[in-house]
């Protein structure tokens, strides 16, 4: 085969995949900010809103992976994965907070390894809302929710495999055990203070009614 030839065919795969990298970094930019946003919509219990940018997240991705689907090397890269990480975050955000069934990674269309890793990233979020119920006086709520940080712990550390096969899981187990233990402190000194609030209060009310 000649020269010209060969540098024909290699310029066109090159050509091809370095456009297929720019759509899909594009679009993963773009699953990544619809992601957070809906992140920030979830605290503030605008879930209609949340699941509007979820569904610009997941066509943003879609368009990511379809982009790459002729070339593997780039497909497994790295920011591919980031996005899926960070959309499995906002759906299982979204899910946990209100109390619906956590998202299939295949029915959303995620890898198992970015599903893990963003389920792990969620115990943050959670962390936040749970934080939010504290002053808010639900107290009872915030305990059921920490029993769920401890369930989906539970879960992860299950998948006890070497980083090769999920990246950062690990690290994000250990992370997210910090903030459920955290969390437990928080909601135990919390659960204290009304306890000393309620006695103080009732003490108040038997003073005054013995003057």
């Amino acid at each position: 085969m000649e020269l010209d030839d060969i540098n024909s065919k290699i310029r066109e795969n090159l050509e091809a995949k370095n456009k297929a990298r720019e759509i899909a970094l594009s679009k993963s930019r773009q699953t990544i900010r619809s992601s957070s946003v809906a992140i920030r919509a979830i605290h503030r219990e605008k879930y209609d809103e949340a699941e509007k940018y979820l569904g610009e997240a997941k066509v943003a991705l879609v368009e990511a992976q379809e982009a790459l689907q002729d070339f593997p090397d780039i497909y497994y890269a790295g920011f591919l994965q980031d996005a899926e990480k960070e959309y499995s975050e906002g759906m299982a955000t979204l899910a946990l907070v209100t109390g619906s069934l956590l998202p299939d990674p295949d029915e959303i269309g995620v890898g198992y390894a970015p599903y893990l890793s963003g389920l792990g990233e969620a115990m943050g979020e959670l962390r936040r809302h749970i934080l939010d119920i504290i002053r808010q006086g639900k107290l009872t709520e915030g305990e059921r929710f920490l029993t769920i940080m401890d369930d989906v712990y539970y879960f992860l550390i299950s998948f006890d495999f070497p980083d090769a096969l999920v990246p950062g899981l690990r690290r994000i187990t250990d992370l997210a055990r910090s903030i459920i233990e955290k969390t437990r402190g928080d909601l135990t000194t919390a659960m204290r203070q009304h306890v000393l609030h309620n006695s103080l209060e009732r003490l108040e009310m038997k003073i005054n009614s013995e003057k």
